[in-house]
């Protein structure tokens, strides 16, 4: 029986079952946020919130004081241009060349509505560039929401866990998958989310040698761009760069979203950077599904008009106002996240002092690197079954078993945690740990 949980077992239970959800465990990152925040309610005790990556960081001043002057200047009483404001799209492609060493023209720089309608937008658009071609494939683990997509969509879904095919070892895989000829695109998280395993430029140039062989597009999902903070990608025109499959194949999607590095979340502002040559292929497939075959032309006309219509007027200005200060120079984004790593190295250590351990532990026979988010376990529990129960202990986070890990274990992201919140959660880790001792 338990004796230290914080939040009385009959009334957890209670809420449980008022939910609806058919298993805790197995829930949903929302379905996770609401029903903690109920527990809140209910027990008046606060909670660790690990479940959502909300950033924790004040927005860009910078892009705050454009959109303010944006506003003023009468923008909301206009139309976005369903392409993006060119003065986005200027400074999106410096972004690339600069951060990724790279060059994507402006004309293929296109706000979207977050990177969530990013890759909304893309899913729709490739899955009908080849009619011999339904399926996409997922490198696994990742963000549980982009399965949900493609299941609204209808398309047909793959995937693997990359943590047994790091290196070499995943050019066999990919030839695996790859050769039956049913995949039309991939897509990976690079920083991953949930593990924050970190792709090598080796596997990346796997990645575009096989997508080239087998023609197949790659979606790069830039969310947490240049938060592996083992190196510094921070600096302008400088290299190291931000790795990326660009360097290895002319066909490929970069989802750049601003919530992350630039906290600027709500506003719901991301860059779909399209290749050049991706772009202006044309696709005869994709003519029966939208009118239209330049897979440029399709992205706009055949997906983002009939989704939003365009993306959010004066936060296009407060975008392009970030990325210039980066771009020029004058505001390092890496100053501000950095505390996501410094906060992930303290909590790792409350967790590993309390019995738990680290699932994905390593990148490549390297120690994981601190950031937004790590992933964890505890002897004698599945995943699902160690959400559910940390529930009692005022904790919430996310199983691994909904992002597509084989691994057991539970995400934890490190946005919302404050730091005089880090004691809380080492002590009620302490007492989850003397509730169930190993044995």
């Amino acid at each position: 029986m338990m004796q230290h949980n914080i939040v009385p077992q009959d009334l957890a239970k209670k809420l449980f079952a008022e939910s609806g959800l058919p298993s805790i465990g197995s829930a949903g990152i929302r379905e996770i946020n609401k029903l903690a925040f109920d527990l809140e309610a209910a027990s008046g005790k606060k909670f660790i919130h690990m479940e959502l990556g909300n950033p924790g960081l004040p927005a860009a001043r910078v892009g705050i004081e454009a959109q303010i002057k944006a506003l003023q200047d009468g923008v909301p009483a206009n139309y976005p241009p369903i392409d993006g404001a060119p003065v986005l799209k200027k400074e999106a492609s410096r972004f690339i060349k600069n951060f990724l060493d790279i060059d994507v023209s402006p004309a293929n720089c296109i706000p979207t509505v977050g990177s969530m309608q990013g890759a909304f937008a893309s899913f729709m658009i490739a899955g009908h560039t080849d009619k011999k071609k339904n399926t996409m494939l997922f490198i696994d683990p990742g963000f549980p929401v982009h399965k949900f997509q493609c299941k609204v969509l209808g398309i047909p879904m793959e995937h693997f866990d990359i943590y047994e095919y790091r290196g070499e070892k995943l050019r066999a895989k990919l030839e695996e998958v790859l050769s039956k000829g049913n995949i039309h695109s991939l897509l990976y998280s690079n920083p991953n989310n949930p593990t924050w395993v970190c792709l090598t430029d080796e596997e990346l140039r796997i990645i575009g040698e096989l997508t080239n062989k087998y023609n197949v597009i790659v979606m790069e999902d830039l969310a947490y761009f240049g938060m592996d903070f083992r190196k510094d990608y921070s600096h302008p025109g400088v290299a190291p760069f931000q790795p990326t499959v660009g360097k290895y194949t002319d066909y490929y999607i970069l989802m750049i979203s601003s919530s992350k590095a630039f906290s600027y979340a709500g506003e719901r502002c991301a860059i779909l950077g399209i290749s050049d040559k991706l772009a202006q292929h044309h696709f005869p497939d994709l003519k029966a599904f939208c009118g239209q075959e330049v897979f440029l032309r399709a992205i706009l006309f055949g997906a983002l008009h009939p989704l939003s219509s365009g993306t959010s007027h004066s936060a296009q200005h407060a975008l392009a106002a970030v990325l210039k200060a980066v771009n020029d120079g004058t505001y390092n984004y890496r100053d501000d996240v950095l505390e996501y790593g410094r906060k992930a190295a303290l909590m790792k250590k409350a967790f590993t002092d309390n019995g738990f351990y680290i699932t994905y532990d390593e990148d490549c026979g390297d120690p994981i690197a601190d950031g937004f988010y790590f992933t964890y376990c505890y002897p004698g529990f599945t995943g699902s079954e160690l959400v559910e129960e940390m529930m009692y202990y005022g904790i919430s986070a996310i199983s691994l078993d909904t992002c597509g890990s084989t691994k057991q274990g539970v995400r934890a992201c490190t946005s919302l945690i404050q730091r005089e919140q880090i004691p809380v959660l080492a002590e009620r880790l302490a007492a989850f740990a003397k509730d169930h001792p190993v044995k």
